[in-house]
């Protein structure tokens, strides 16, 4: 399979812990969250532009704390015009976005951006309900697999 997301080419991390079974690397997640992703799990403000064609729109953040619960390292942030972020992962030299296919041939710069915590996303309730949900997903779809 051919990956289009930012930094497919060099993403050779390995998970940290043995939650989520069959998950090795950000490649088998990718493959686990196309799955996954859904109109349920998109930011409210994004959800009526969400399609099958566009599945990454809206779940940025989400996706990236997910990522860092299982392969570790720091969520970042590129700042959007709107002043929201775009967040995305760097574990150890690797720095990679599962998401970034939402923004088509529009290039973000992933370098010297802020790093993003849980207590801030997390803050927002929905945010934090999202984020348990794409959770939970996740696990019923590497259950039924």
């Amino acid at each position: 399979m051919a990956y289009r997301f930012y930094g497919s080419d060099n993403c050779d991390c390995q998970a940290v812990t043995e939650e989520y079974r069959g998950i090795g690397n950000p490649k088998d997640l990718y493959d686990a969250l196309d799955h996954v992703w859904c109109a349920d799990t998109c930011a409210p403000r994004m959800r009526d532009e969400w399609s099958e064609d566009n599945k990454t729109l809206g779940q940025c953040s989400i996706t990236a704390f997910l990522v860092q619960d299982i392969f570790g390292g720091k969520v970042f942030g590129v700042e959007l015009p709107d002043g929201n972020f775009h967040c995305y992962n760097k574990v150890g030299d690797k720095v990679f976005d599962l998401t970034s296919e939402q923004f088509g041939d529009e290039e973000l710069e992933y370098i010297d951006n802020p790093e993003q915590t849980r207590e801030v996303h997390f803050a927002k309730e929905e945010k934090r309900l999202r984020y348990e949900l794409l959770r939970q997903r996740l696990n019923e779809y590497l259950e039924g697999r």
